[in-house]
């Protein structure tokens, strides 16, 4: 039963247009669990509503202060959401510079202000009781979610600058690469959006042989940079044509040149693992006649 009826009024299936959504998953990064995120938004409702209540009974400043410690949780939250995605990213890297602002831990500071305040102004209870309420919820969220990455990350015999460099590269493409993916949500079209998440899966796979080798750099640069640029810049006129109407000839113009990135982001891809396994067999074939020299015999 499992065995694909082929009548012939039977449709059949598109290697062209199947292909790049199997691969669709390969290029993304897991995107971490939102629901811990998602249950501290829950549990600030009841700040709100005690706001309104407090509005309909006539207490200005306890609705105040409930409508403080609800923005400020739910401030925090959308920190917490952000900086679990910049660790993602940062953990999805072999070479990666620290988040610039760590957002999980001003997440958890903003929750336990906005916990603070509700206790202070809005339940009115007392200094000690309220920092004692905010300290638990600072802490019951830092322990929860951790602190951000505070080091850079590089390979081994790597220098700094090195580092800086390809980091800085791999994040601007990246910046790209989530643009044009963004553009092609736009696009009615899950064949054409299949095609553009095949173009990102091959974009991404290059970004990791660059981290891999960051002499490669120089090479991918223009790839990851003009290409990747051109490719966005057409996803989002392409996606402005398509809301407007269907026109069959920018169709297939446009899926044509997303073929032709892809399959050349995939040739640059495999010349420059070829370079890199050269260079390796160099150094091995260097090696093996010092070894020589030396009176050792390297098989």
């Amino acid at each position: 039963m499992a065995q694909r009826f082929g009548g012939e009024h039977s449709p059949k299936p598109n290697p062209a247009t199947t292909q790049p959504r199997a691969r669709a998953f390969a290029g993304r990064a897991a995107q971490p669990s939102r629901i811990r995120v998602t249950l501290i938004y829950i549990a600030a409702m009841p700040l709100l509503l005690a706001a309104l209540f407090r509005m309909f009974g006539g207490n200005a400043f306890a609705m105040l202060g409930d409508l403080a410690g609800f923005a400020l949780v739910v401030g925090g939250a959308a920190l917490l959401g952000e900086g679990i995605r910049a660790e993602a990213a940062y953990n999805a890297r072999k070479m990666a510079r620290p988040p610039a602002i760590p957002r999980k831990v001003f997440g958890s500071i903003s929750i336990g202000l906005g916990i603070c305040v509700a206790a202070l102004f809005g339940w009115g209870l007392g200094v000690f009781s309220a920092l004692a309420f905010g300290g638990v919820a600072f802490g019951a969220s830092l322990l929860s979610f951790g602190f951000d990455p505070m080091r850079k990350k590089g390979m081994a015999g790597v220098d700094d600058f090195t580092v800086n460099r390809v980091a800085t590269a791999v994040e601007q493409a990246e910046v790209t690469v989530r643009q044009m993916i963004e553009a092609a949500a736009r696009i009615p079209d899950r064949v054409l959006e299949g095609r553009i998440d095949a173009l990102a899966v091959a974009a991404r796979e290059m970004f990791r042989v660059v981290e891999d080798d960051p002499r490669d750099l120089s090479a991918a640069r223009k790839f990851m940079t003009v290409y990747l640029a051109g490719a966005r810049d057409a996803t989002l006129k392409y996606a402005d044509l398509a809301r407007r109407g269907s026109n069959a000839s920018a169709r297939a113009d446009f899926e044509a040149l997303l073929g032709d990135l892809e399959q050349s982001f995939e040739a640059q891809r495999e010349k420059l693992l070829e370079d890199n396994r050269s260079d390796l067999d160099v150094e091995i074939e260097v090696l093996r006649e010092r070894l020589q020299r030396e009176g050792v015999n390297a098989q």
